[in-house]
């Protein structure tokens, strides 16, 4: 029949591999925390790399707010300005233009200022601009077809795209529809709130409508992974691309002696967005709380141009590990490894699991490990917790017991060293038997209960008698007391604690007589104490076992016991009187001959020193 510890380590197990489904699947309580572990890798790893040098952002950064506010007036410039810096960067030749600034709608004050952009656009086959798609599908009924806005989008159309579907996108009024070369970059964050990720296509009634990048790496030739969004691998910092700001372009530009190389942007892909905190377009990603939606854009064009997106470990990683290193705890644990061994064990898989899991990282391969971490040590400080309580409990059982026999801080001591040894051993000791007289007389005039509350009065005392000289009390035998000296606990003047336990003994058995009055006066005791070797131990059947000794030392102290009727009340063989030197006076009394041995035992009566 299963032990409580093992039901309990089979419930655990199969708890905690249910717990590891179900988070994987539905639940995802430890994501946030398994992601900014990743994170905190990934941007550690980012530091030390460098972003394509081909993707340049012109940054509307403060500076340039400040700047341009004489050439331009405040943000919102008229959108002039911009046709005037696409078309200075379009006479060098780029690959690619890419605006992250919506055109949303004509500007009704300076309508003129549209006209001038379109103009400077016009004809141009590299630029794109973005747009975004509501979040909420509840407006696509509201929006416009799909099948007509398809080749600006760059829609691809799939075997079972819906007929006439609509969808809620942001068109770009202010633009000729001509010049609309368009692509979502709408942003993806996590539970969290950060941002980890960037479209490549967004599913929308069996269209695949591409990513503002994914617009670019298509027209460009590159490849595109085929799924609808990519897990960014981060260059740097969020300042991470070559930066050019606006007002330095513009006043280049309308300089009639250059500074700037004209051919800075050949062959480049230029990212022209806002970076200055104060215009709002801030997100929090891995590397940075403060990232700028442009950067973000650029990592994620940077990312499809080098194939250097992250890619995802299998869904089944995650629990897999998180059931692997359980299942090798609940292992450990069955067969009782040391505790603190599994601990230093799953120490060391949490370090390699964690330094795989960065590596990986450097390598372009997402695969946090955090969550089969996190379940894998709940499980162990759970297991452990309850180990430590069973061996809590264990250990007061055994002080509770073991202190009926020995003085508590010798059972304190015993456990501190590790319990007791279950097989025996042999060592030196005293013992000693102390018999009852005139138990018989003493019983018929009292009821069983007199005699019983009379016992425990006089044993309590003569127990705390043997546990002041730090004996054991080995066990009661009817009206008798056996005690031991010299085990558990080592003690090398374990006879001379035994004679003077004695001659207390006696003493007190004084006191208790005159409690007792004159009707009891036949109460008495006789000592007998006999020092040697015996072995010691736990000593029974497998159901009840009982420290005890056992052996010809224990045999010769019981015999002289029985010798000291009519001789004296403690009598000890010549053995303990040999080891008690000249601590105590003995008187000789003799030689006796015992039941059982050839040779006769002379015993001695101790006293103690005149002093």
């Amino acid at each position: 029949m299963p032990t409580p510890r093992a039901r309990l380590l089979a419930v655990l197990l199969a708890a905690f591999f249910g717990l590891i489904v179900l988070e994987a699947r539905w639940l995802h309580f430890t994501e946030a925390f398994s992601n900014r572990v990743a994170d905190f890798f990934l941007s550690t790893q980012a530091k030390s790399l460098k972003a394509d040098p081909d993707v340049v952002v012109v940054a509307i950064d403060e500076g340039s707010i400040t700047g341009m506010a004489e050439l331009a007036g405040r943000w919102p410039w008229p959108r002039s300005v911009h046709g005037e810096a696409v078309a200075a960067i379009a006479a060098q030749k780029p690959k690619a233009i890419v605006f992250d600034i919506m055109f949303g709608e004509p500007d009704v004050f300076r309508p003129e200022s549209d006209q001038d952009f379109n103009r400077a656009i016009q004809g141009l086959e590299n630029v794109y601009f973005p747009t975004a798609r509501n979040d909420d599908p509840a407006g696509d009924p509201f929006g416009v077809p799909i099948a007509d806005i398809a080749p600006a989008l760059g829609a691809i159309r799939g075997p079972r795209s819906v007929k006439d579907a609509t969808i809620d996108v942001l068109q770009p009024r202010a633009l000729a529809t001509e010049s609309w070369r368009l692509g979502l970059i709408n942003f993806l964050q996590d539970r969290d709130g950060v941002g980890r990720r960037y479209i490549v296509f967004s599913p929308a009634y069996g269209w695949r409508i591409p990513s503002l990048p994914a617009r670019v790496a298509a027209d460009l030739g590159w490849p595109l992974p085929d799924r609808d969004d990519i897990q960014l691998g981060w260059r740097g910092g969020a300042m991470a691309h070559s930066q050019v700001p606006f007002v330095d372009l513009y006043i280049d530009l309308n300089s009639e002696k250059k500074r700037r190389s004209q051919d800075e942007f050949k062959d480049k892909i230029v990212v022209i967005g806002a970076t200055a905190t104060g215009l709002g377009d801030i997100r929090v990603t891995p590397v940075s709380p403060k990232h700028p939606g442009v950067e973000i854009l650029a990592t994620a064009i940077d990312n499809l141009k080098n194939s250097t997106w992250l890619r995802p470990a299998p869904v089944w990683f995650e629990p897999g590990v998180g059931i692997a290193l359980i299942a090798g705890l609940a292992a450990a644990l069955w067969v009782r490894v040391n505790t603190v061994r599994i601990g230093i064990g799953l120490a060391a898989a949490t370090v390699l699991l964690l330094g795989a899991s960065y590596l990986a990282i450097g390598h372009g391969f997402w695969m946090p490990a955090a969550t089969p971490v996190f379940f894998a040590w709940i499980f162990f400080l759970i297991t452990a917790m309850n180990d430590y309580m069973d061996e809590r409990r264990s250990r007061e059982s055994a002080v509770r017991e073991f202190s009926r026999f020995v003085n508590p801080h010798v059972v304190r001591e015993i456990i501190a060293k590790g319990g007791l040894s279950r097989a025996g051993e042999s060592r030196e000791v005293t013992i000693l038997f102390s018999d009852i007289r005139g138990f018989t007389t003493l019983s018929e005039a009292r009821t069983p209960q007199q005699v019983v509350e009379l016992l425990n009065r006089y044993f309590s005392k003569q127990v705390d008698v043997i546990f002041r000289h730090g004996g054991t009390l080995d066990k009661f035998i009817g009206d008798a007391i056996m005690a031991c000296w010299g085990a558990p606990i080592d003690d090398p003047d374990h006879a001379k604690h035994a004679v003077a336990a004695a001659l207390d003994m006696a003493d007190t058995l004084q006191a208790f007589k005159r409690e007792l009055g004159e009707a009891d006066a036949d109460f008495d005791v006789g000592i007998g104490i006999n020092s040697g070797p015996a072995v010691v131990g736990l000593i029974g059947s497998d159901a009840r076992r009982e420290y005890t000794a056992i052996g010809d030392t224990v045999n010769v102290a019981s015999r002289i016991e029985g010798m000291t009727k009519g001789v004296a009340r403690i009598l000890v063989s010549e053995e303990t009187m040999r080891r008690c030197g000249d601590v105590f006076d003995f008187v000789d009394r003799g030689s006796y001959k015992a039941k059982g041995r050839t040779q006769e035992i002379r015993l001695f009566e101790p006293g103690r020193k005149d002093s």
